[in-house]
């Protein structure tokens, strides 16, 4: 009989066998501060317009290379729990503004970083938060002040440009300018009078092939698809829309014909012919000039459909099916049957084109009502034009943004020198150990020029001595000049580098929320699975059930 060793007393004695636990400031905190500042160092190098790449190899073997801090992170299927609360708070950030996700894991490593310090001198962690907390609710109440430009019409294509440029500026620098026209016309395009603007609404067709300058806006959509009969074109066209096959119906129920003659046989195949034509006759006489379908065409109806000169496009995913009859303005039929007035849609032109080697079918618009605009990408490689794709991504989310509030703060990290000065004259009004706090906050804003001095291999110390100095002038404006070749500054007004407002105000309060959370824990627990790794895998499954 195998000896019993007692547990030691305490929480241990209350776990299953195997189950770990840290505690206290060396075993938890420091622990998580450490995983969560390695983690926003190497996110860090890839901020701002001249920011590295990352490759990215996921667990499905797709390859990413990219600077985009969204997609590192969402590909990168973080494991350390103190971690994935930096990236919960990234992706709020995602959810929130489409944009700025670098910022919230640079600010709240930087926080971290600043709180690590202030732990090792003695001061709590509690008194750290409170005072973190005390510095967001400060900068919020400073940064409406520091509004420097606003869009009041969201429908005027050049201003749009102004405020889209800066976001696209930090993907593709260089290609701002066109990238940026290209989102406004197809966002404007589409921008409703009453209802809100919605991201989906712009469609991205990336087309291998040519150039970036090559890519272009249609009011529509497109698709990478051939046509399945022979009609390749249709102008002014009434459209039907189907989820089920265009083909003869299979009966629900099993039956068996008993045929004695050939007339019968004939009479018999006869019938199924005369009745798919029927149909297809019906919804000719309504005027339908295209059919798409969710499923296949059979090759009866396919010889019926070219009979009447009716075109005929096969979708297979579902989600287009239903955007192509919001952008027809159609009703999506689940049984081939006649479509009444109301449940058809109407298109300027069906078209298939040929965009470099590649064929497309192309749903254009010409009218003012289109409620979907498409953005075909022409790019050199897959792994390029994914990041254009991402870059456009940005910036429709930035136009979404300027549709609910048209508010800009200055960018190249003026904004965060200007609110750590004025963090720094809080920090003294303070009587208790909460000012330490608050000048760690100033600190870590400064995280942000920091990073983008060190991307653009400049000397970041003396970035930010620079723009110290120039805020102290009473140049609230002033941000990093990246083109410049000795650490120089730049009126950032000026020069239109601008970011949103609520991206700053969102990001400040996410990373805070973060930095605060990962602060106030004090024991990290990690009950043990019993058994191996099937009941590893049959846990995981049941979770996700």
């Amino acid at each position: 009989m195998a000896l019993h060793i007692p547990k030691a007393p305490g929480v241990p004695q209350m776990l299953k066998e195997g189950a770990r636990m840290f505690s206290g400031l060396e075993e938890a905190v420091y622990r998580n501060i450490n995983a969560c500042k390695q983690f926003a160092q190497s996110v860090r190098s890839a901020y701002g317009p001249n920011g590295m790449n990352k490759m990215i190899i996921n667990h499905i073997d797709k390859q990413f290379v990219t600077s985009d801090a969204g997609t590192i992170i969402r590909e990168l299927d973080v494991e350390h729990p103190a971690a994935k609360l930096m990236v919960l708070a990234s992706q709020m950030q995602d959810a929130e503004v489409g944009d700025g996700t670098n910022f919230v894991i640079v600010m709240s490593g930087a926080l971290l970083e600043a709180a690590d310090e202030l732990l090792r001198l003695g001061v709590t962690t509690s008194e750290i938060a409170e005072g973190y907390e005390r510095a967001l609710d400060k900068c919020l109440e400073i940064l409406p002040e520091l509004v420097c430009h606003e869009i009041k019409d969201s429908k005027n294509v050049d201003a749009v440009i102004t405020g889209i440029k800066p976001s696209i500026m930090s993907k593709q620098y260089g290609n701002e300018d066109f990238i940026a026209s290209l989102v406004a016309r197809a966002s404007v395009a589409i921008l409703p009078d009453k209802t809100t603007f919605n991201v989906d609404n712009v469609r991205i067709c990336k087309i291998l092939g040519a150039g970036l300058l090559q890519s272009e806006v249609l009011s529509g959509m497109v698709f990478k698809r051939e046509v399945e009969g022979d009609i390749t074109n249709a102008m002014k066209a009434k459209v039907a829309i189907y989820s089920c096959p265009v083909d003869i119906t299979q009966t629900e129920t099993k039956g068996t014909v008993l045929i004695k003659s050939a007339d019968e046989l004939l009479n018999f195949s006869k019938g199924e012919e005369s009745l798919l034509e029927k149909q297809i006759k019906e919804i000719s006489d309504t005027g339908v000039k295209v059919i798409v379908a969710g499923a296949k065409f059979g090759d009866m109806a396919l010889h019926f459909l070219n009979k009447y000169g009716i075109m005929a496009v096969r979708l297979n995913s579902k989600f287009d099916l239903r955007r192509l009859a919001k952008t027809v303005n159609g009703v999506v039929l689940p049984r081939l049957t006649t479509p009444t007035t109301q449940e058809l849609g109407y298109c300027d032109a069906v078209r298939v084109d040929e965009v470099g080697g590649t064929r497309v079918v192309v749903f254009n618009m010409e009218s003012n009502e289109s409620r979907i605009s498409t953005i075909v990408i022409r790019g050199s490689t897959e792994n390029y034009m994914d990041d254009i794709e991402r870059a456009i991504d940005d910036g429709v989310n930035t136009f979404k943004g300027i549709a609910k509030d048209g508010r800009f703060v200055a960018g190249a990290g003026a904004t965060e020198i200007e609110l750590a000065q004025k963090l720094l004259q809080y920090a003294d009004t303070l009587p208790g150990l909460e000012q330490y706090a608050v000048r760690k906050f100033a600190v870590a804003l400064e995280s942000i020029p920091r990073a983008l001095a060190e991307n653009s291999g400049a000397n970041a110390t003396e970035v930010v001595n620079n723009i110290y100095k120039a805020h102290r002038e009473n140049n609230k404006y002033a941000g990093f000049d990246i083109d410049s070749e000795s650490n120089g500054v730049i009126d950032v007004k000026e020069k239109g580098i601008l970011d949103l407002y609520v991206l700053k105000y969102w990001g400040l309060k996410y990373a805070v929320g973060a930095a605060t959370t990962i602060l106030k824990v004090d024991q990290i627990i990690m009950a043990k699975r019993a058994g191996g790794p099937k009941a590893k895998a049959k846990a995981s499954s049941d979770d996700e059930s």
